[in-house]
């Protein structure tokens, strides 16, 4: 993709994003224009780009300091064969033309061995840091829950006492045209249900 064809792919995403997103509060920007997309280009992420998205993930707020957040990570085709092995087909349908995937994992376990009843609620946390800090550089994340998680651990030889959340698919955002044409009615920004159906008191 060419500097000026990712230029207007930037300035269409931002138009859709005001055709669909509309805030009932004022919030940043970054809130409405982060959005989970299936697309990417195939330009390469470099290995500071993606440090500086995992170091956002690193400062994530967290239960006594435990961060018990951690990543496996796959940003070469023999790296991310091992992916394709437990990632569900509807859905290598789009993650294989990802340049990196992350596996998302947390440690359940505080220091001296006890439960941490806060360690997938922290890991969700260094997710959103993880989305927000690409979105500013430019590039786009989605989560994915479709794959076998028993096959996931197996594969990548993970001990019981980390679970298993999501595989994050980050890379430069794409044209939809280059996905299978079942899934580019889809891609779009997304809408919130009310606020108000949010908020119990």
């Amino acid at each position: 993709m060419t500097t000026a064809q990712f230029g207007q792919l930037n300035e269409d995403l931002l138009q859709e994003v005001q055709e669909h997103r509309n805030a009932e509060y004022p919030v940043h920007p970054i809130f409405l224009n982060r959005w989970s997309s299936r697309a990417f280009d195939d330009k390469e992420v470099s290995p500071e780009t993606l440090n500086t998205i995992l170091e956002a993930a690193r400062w994530a707020p967290s239960s006594s300091n435990l961060q018990p957040w951690r990543f496996v990570v796959a940003t070469t085709e023999a790296e991310k064969e091992h992916f394709q092995a437990f990632i569900k087909p509807n859905n290598r349908l789009w993650t294989d033309h990802a340049p990196v995937l992350l596996l998302l994992l947390s440690h359940k376990l505080r220091q001296d061995g006890e439960p941490n009843g806060a360690h997938a609620f922290d890991t969700g946390a260094a997710w959103a840091s993880i989305a927000f800090q690409a979105h500013l550089l430019g590039l786009a994340t989605r989560a994915v829950g479709g794959y076998e998680r028993d096959k996931a651990r197996e594969v990548l030889s993970i001990p019981d006492e980390y679970e298993l959340h999501a595989v994050i698919a980050l890379g430069y955002r794409g044209s939809r045209d280059t996905l299978p044409e079942s899934l580019r009615d889809r891609e779009l920004p997304n809408g919130r249900r009310p606020l108000n159906e949010s908020i119990f008191k």
